[in-house]
């Protein structure tokens, strides 16, 4: 089952959160977690893109957005 738009956004904010820790904490330990998190975000993009007829990109991008600029809440 292809991954939803609230799952790529999951999965970029854990990616985001896991780069920050390793930021703070540089080591093998929080780059190994950083990557697993950011492979995982890229392989859903891809399986999300190729479902919805979508490129690649513009799917990355949306979800990107999504947790670095999130629209304001009214």
């Amino acid at each position: 089952m292809p991954h939803t738009s609230e799952d790529l956004v999951t999965l970029e904010r854990l990616a985001e959160e896991a780069h920050a820790a390793y930021i703070a904490n540089p080591g093998d330990d929080t780059r190994s977690a950083w990557r697993d998190a950011a492979d995982a975000f890229q392989a859903a993009v891809v399986e999300h893109a190729a479902a919805e007829g979508k490129s690649r990109y513009e799917v990355e991008m949306a979800a990107k957005k999504a947790v670095r600029h999130p629209e304001p809440v009214s």
